[in-house]
């Protein structure tokens, strides 16, 4: 098989500024894979949590080392290939498996979920992401994403906000004031409060009818996490603190539930273990994103009939995204009948 890597760079439509920081801009790559007359898709999307970071050099370079050493391998080799992917840095790999899934699916003729013996009608609403910022311009924020979404059914809050918790509550006030009734609304604190802090904000949350609390806490805090999932009137979910399958067996009992990313977990196949260990252990599943496009979270579209709640809206704050994929229909992300993944290119115009 052969694979080629192309890097492209999107722009969100508004910057997104979560505990850690703001995003404006990502430099992506779209990895093929090539064999028998089909191309497969994936893609790699650069991240830092801290320690460690995966950059889109990075990860160039390890594509290109890959593609020079597995020419002789065939896509449906997959033992084969596992031991030499597991080498990879988890985005790396993410783009080779989705690449290798979607491949499969034209081979079969089917798309991913049918494939998988899956029911498209179960795919819950995905949230529209709301960053950290201030009062109204937060609400201004929302105001927008209701016009592109008017069929909106779930919204994600960034808090964690540097200014404190005073300025966290402010802004979710405002914003409460603008969300239709009925909407399912959660927060992602993307480990930006200590424990005192999130035992605090779940209580107030939790009055304000918040679903669940993604990442309350830093991963250095994890050993606290149970005392906070004791204490929260919130369902717990951890995102930062949970990679792969080990790591949802290492925090059963302690959380709620877990947010599955490509990126993270290392493709689809790390997903579905995932999953698998998720609902063996009684934890909720949910689906998240990074800068992703259309590539990534049509992918976990496809999965997304197994996943309790789901946020993958970043393809959607995209001015330029070269993808479509799964679309928008009444508020949740479906993937279409096409085989794989279903995915079209189309070549955008200089910026």
């Amino acid at each position: 098989m052969q694979i080629s890597v192309t890097p492209f760079t999107v722009h969100k439509r508004v910057a997104l500024t979560i505990s850690r920081g703001t995003a404006a801009q990502s430099t992506n790559l779209w990895v093929r894979v090539q064999a028998e007359g089909i191309e497969g898709w994936g893609e790699a999307t650069a991240f830092s949590l801290g320690t460690p970071t995966q950059t889109t050099e990075q990860l160039t370079t390890e594509l290109t080392v890959l593609a020079s050493e597995v020419a002789d391998f065939h896509p449906l080799e997959r033992q084969r290939l596992a031991p030499r992917l597991a080498q990879l840095s988890s985005a790396a790999r993410a783009a080779i498996d989705v690449a290798l899934h979607d491949w499969l699916g034209q081979y079969a003729k089917l798309p991913l979920w049918q494939l998988w013996g899956l029911d498209k009608s179960r795919i819950g609403p995905t949230a529209v992401t709301v960053g950290i910022n201030a009062p109204e311009k937060a609400v201004h924020r929302l105001e927008l994403w209701q016009t592109q979404v008017p069929d909106l059914r779930s919204v994600k809050i960034k808090l964690g906000s540097p200014a404190g918790m005073q300025a966290d509550q402010a802004m979710m006030t405002a914003l409460l004031g603008e969300i239709s009734p009925g909407t399912k609304i959660s927060i992602d604190a993307n480990g930006g409060w200590d424990l005192e802090t999130a035992i605090a904000m779940a209580d107030w949350l939790a009055e304000r009818g918040v679903t669940y609390l993604e990442q309350p806490l830093p991963v250095t805090l994890d050993r606290q996490l149970q005392t906070l999932s004791e204490r929260s009137p919130l369902p717990i979910f951890v995102d930062e603190s949970c990679f792969n399958a080990q790591d949802v067996a290492r925090l059963a009992g302690q959380v709620h539930g877990i947010n599955i990313k490509l990126m993270k977990a290392g493709g689809l196949t790390e997903a579905r273990r995932m999953i698998h260990t998720a609902r063996a252990c009684g934890l909720d599943v949910m689906f998240g994103c990074y800068s992703d496009s259309a590539i990534s979270n049509t992918a976990l579209a496809h999965l997304a009939p197994l996943a309790d709640h789901l946020d993958l809206d970043s393809h959607l704050n995209l001015t330029d995204d070269p993808f479509q994929g799964a679309t928008m229909q009444a508020g949740r992300l479906l993937p279409n009948d096409s085989p794989g993944l279903g995915l079209t290119h189309h070549e955008l115009p200089d910026r």
